[in-house]
């Protein structure tokens, strides 16, 4: 699996004792997405 090889990569970049930048980004990115993704529902229902 290419992607998994890739995550698996990227996430050696973050070494350290915590989970890193990379790990941070992706947490960040999820909460974004979840708050544009309820966002766009809600917005969609007001009517």
């Amino acid at each position: 699996m290419h992607t998994n090889d890739t995550l698996i990569q990227l996430a050696a970049i973050s070494n350290g004792s915590g989970p890193g930048m990379f790990l941070r980004w992706i947490v960040i990115a999820a909460i974004v997405g979840v708050v544009l993704m309820a966002w766009l529902l809600l917005r969609g229902y007001r009517d």
